[in-house]
């Protein structure tokens, strides 16, 4: 038994040993290593075809810029960097209509997940959210800025949807200003069964400057347990500049703050790949460049939060 047991070692060592003198066996087991399965949390898709998806009355074709950005076209920047899932958001050209959303859902099974856009106003908006929930949504798309964001409490329509999202567990996705954060406190107060999504930092440091007031807003809602922050969007805060890394000491203060385990990257494609930013430079700020995250708090920014919300 040990004559077999070493025989076995040698032969392993013999083998690991000729993989670093040839290059054929030395990429067959490159090739047989379990790469990373990222999450990108935070992806609009829409098409040029506007006849079978026709854009909402607010819009214009010209509006579409770029002018296509398909579940193919993604794929290109995604792959590359290991990026395996994703969480399409509605886009605001098709309004309420989630169909092409939903389509790119149904071609590609496992691959996404969903965050639809509903009228709040609509009578039947619960039977609405359940229907697109049995469609494999797993959020709902809110804008707001403090003008909007004050009726909430007293609109019939917002509590009926934090009120059901808590019982199903879907997310209540904000594409949030800072000035917002006060009253989505006040929300989650009511509804802190709620899961509740911040997109992009709640757009802090959009100006150039990441105002400390704002982010002590955004701090304070980590006293909720279900509220989740989105990393994402660099090229659009702060010095919008690659390799982002300005922006590190907030991403620091908010893992201290809710963890890692409540934080998640997106790029915001197609926006992240335009204007000379690119893909990989967005998952490397998280991947590579914060020497104070460690391996586990890259995991779960990069997979396991995204994971937990979107997937399960």
């Amino acid at each position: 038994m040990i004559r077999r047991r070493t025989f076995l070692q040698e032969t392993a060592a013999t083998v690991l040993a000729s993989a670093c003198f040839s290059p054929e066996i030395g990429s067959a087991l490159e090739n047989t290593r379990v790469k990373p399965q990222w999450i990108d949390a935070h992806v609009h898709v829409w098409t040029p075809d506007t006849v079978k998806y026709p854009i909402g009355p607010k819009y214009q074709k010209s509006d579409m810029v770029p002018t296509s950005f398909t579940p193919e076209e993604l794929f290109r920047h995604c792959e590359p960097q290991d990026v395996a899932k994703v969480v399409l958001i509605q886009m605001s050209f098709y309004q309420t209509d989630n169909r092409y959303m939903l389509d790119c859902m149904a071609t590609h099974p496992g691959k996404f997940s969903g965050v639809a856009i509903v009228d709040e106003a609509q009578p039947n908006v619960v039977a609405s959210m359940k229907s697109l929930a049995e469609k494999g949504v797993r959020g709902f798309r809110l804008y707001t800025d403090k003008e909007k964001a004050s009726t909430w409490l007293d609109s019939k329509g917002m509590n009926a949807m934090w009120s059901y999202a808590a019982d199903s567990g879907l997310a209540m996705c904000l594409l949030a200003n800072p000035d917002a954060l006060p009253i989505v406190h006040s929300m989650c107060e009511k509804y802190p069964r709620t899961p509740v999504v911040i997109d992009h930092f709640a757009r802090i440091g959009v100006s150039g400057t990441v105002q400390e007031s704002d982010l002590n807003n955004l701090l304070r809602l980590s006293k909720f347990p279900n509220l989740y922050v989105k990393t994402s969007a660099f090229y659009a805060l702060g010095q919008k500049k690659a390799p982002y890394t300005d922006l590190g000491t907030m991403i620091q203060k908010l893992v201290k703050e809710y963890g890692a385990n409540r934080l998640m990257w997106a790029s915001d494609c197609p926006y992240q790949v335009e204007k000379g930013h690119t893909y990989g430079d967005s998952i490397s700020l998280i991947r590579d460049k914060l020497d104070f995250l460690t391996a586990e708090e890259k995991e779960s920014i990069l997979r396991k939060t995204a994971d937990k919300v979107y997937f399960s």
